[in-house]
């Protein structure tokens, strides 16, 4: 179901100061296309919010031009499912002026030629873009274009128990010593399954380490950390690389003899896989997001940032080899605007004002999302009370993101499969990694590449 709301809103001054006013004295309406996300609703709230700012700021100049915000809310399941929505309404000329998307679906959208090019109003506009912090970029380019902005961010990282490492003879030193190890290729996955391996063999855990127990895009940094490029950014295109899969499983498997990840893993319910990593204290080690850091907090009983990072440290995804270099994974949500629409410099102007620290800051730190630009970090809010998204913030400088291309959830499926068939022995690495070239060359076709 669509619904549909008539909010006030702003004409941009900036555009007026620029000589590029419609001169029609009827307001303008912008079309926004957004899911009705509770747990994210300054997703759309903050272009409307935006869109005030802008009409105070006309207001003043005593024209009487305004804009206004029509919200066309969908109660789609989740983003996949509201961009095909949104691409049947485009195809039928319904399509909006503004929309909210998950970064991943831009190449489609652009294919289909439904996104506005950005660049030249980015770079005429340092002083709206210049500090957003340059990885996220990446996640809304298609063929080195930006044709979105991104909204939000995240960190999916490692997360280790410090009380376990305690218990293994480790130093406080020794382990806030780690982080940087990892950043610095000396401390590489084979040492961490070497690590967790130690802790399951002297009985101070059960699980060395554990991981999501469905697909889901967490498993990109590991890959990525052994050398597969799951992207050709220049053909648009998802690729494997064989030689670099098969060193990926020869690793999950080095865990697996290690007793690090049990077989099991893969079937695992997410209770179970929660109450070993978080309020059961059973392992060492367990890898997803920054947003977790609030059910730590109460599965731990911690009381802050002292209490926290006492408890727990972050490391990146380590490198695959000495040297090396760490990975992480982000998945932004994006603004886009229509190439469509009568007015897509208005709208660009609009996301740029909603893309401002104080106004994604509220959605931030609302969300648990680390934010967008270097400068949202040092204010205030942030410091007072997104000590974790502060915290964060720095590891974005080794984020990679999901390939914009509306296959990757197959994509990463099929590697899922692959994983779970060398976690249950049914696989041996090399034979895993010909198993997800076969397969991702049979279900997408033209879609992926396959490298030796």
């Amino acid at each position: 179901m669509i619904r549909t709301k008539l909010l006030a809103g702003t004409f941009a001054v900036a555009m007026i100061a620029a000589g590029t006013a419609p001169a029609f004295a009827e307001d303008v309406v912008i079309k926004l296309w957004s899911r009705a996300d509770r747990s994210g609703p300054l997703r759309a709230g903050n272009i409307v919010s935006a869109a005030d700012q802008l009409n105070r700021m006309l207001a003043a100049t005593g024209t009487d031009k305004r804009v206004k915000i029509e919200l066309i809310e969908t109660n789609a399941k989740g983003y996949d499912d509201d961009s095909l929505d949104l691409l049947k309404a485009f195809a039928v000329d319904k399509g909006p002026d503004i929309f909210v998307l998950a970064h991943e679906w831009i190449g489609a959208f652009t294919e289909a030629g439904y996104t506005y090019n950005l660049e030249d109003h980015i770079k005429k506009n340092p002083e709206l873009y210049g500090d957003i912090i340059p990885t996220l970029w990446e996640s809304v380019k298609f063929k080195g274009i930006r044709y979105g902005v991104p909204q939000d961010s995240e960190v999916r990282m490692v997360f280790l128990n410090n009380d376990k490492l305690r218990a293994m003879g480790m130093t406080d030193t020794e382990i806030a010593g780690l982080p940087k190890k990892v950043d610095e290729g000396a401390f590489t996955a084979f040492d961490l399954c070497d690590l967790a391996g130690s802790a399951v063999a002297k009985g101070v855990v059960k699980y060395g380490m554990l991981h999501r127990p469905n697909v889901g895009p967490d498993f990109q940094m590991l890959i990525e950390a052994f050398g597969v490029t799951p992207y050709d950014k220049t053909t648009a295109k998802l690729q494997v690389q064989k030689g670099a899969y098969a060193n990926f499983f020869k690793w999950v498997k080095y865990c697996i003899d290690k007793k690090v990840i049990p077989p099991t893993n893969t079937s695992m319910s997410w209770d179970a896989v929660e109450a070993a990593a978080m309020s059961g204290e059973e392992s060492l080690a367990f890898f997803h997001g920054i947003w977790r850091v609030g059910d730590q907090l109460k599965a731990f009983n911690l009381k802050g940032k002292d209490d926290y990072f006492k408890k727990l440290t972050w490391i990146q995804f380590p490198a695959g080899q000495k040297g090396g270099k760490p990975t992480n994974l982000s998945h932004p949500i994006a603004y886009a605007v229509s190439s469509k629409s009568k007015n897509p410099e208005l709208g660009a102007y609009i996301i740029a004002l909603a893309s401002q620290p104080v106004l994604n800051t509220r959605h931030a730190l609302t969300t648990n999302h680390t934010p967008i630009t270097y400068g949202q970090a040092a204010m205030p809010e942030f410091l007072e009370s997104g000590w974790a998204l502060v915290a964060g913030t720095p590891m974005l400088k080794y984020a990679s993101v999901m390939p914009n291309h509306p296959k990757i959830g197959q994509y990463n499926a099929v590697l899922y499969k692959g994983i779970q068939g060398v976690e249950t022995g049914r696989l041996q690495p090399e034979a895993a990694a010909e198993f997800v070239a076969d397969e991702l060359q049979n279900e997408l076709g033209k879609d992926v590449v396959v490298l030796k």
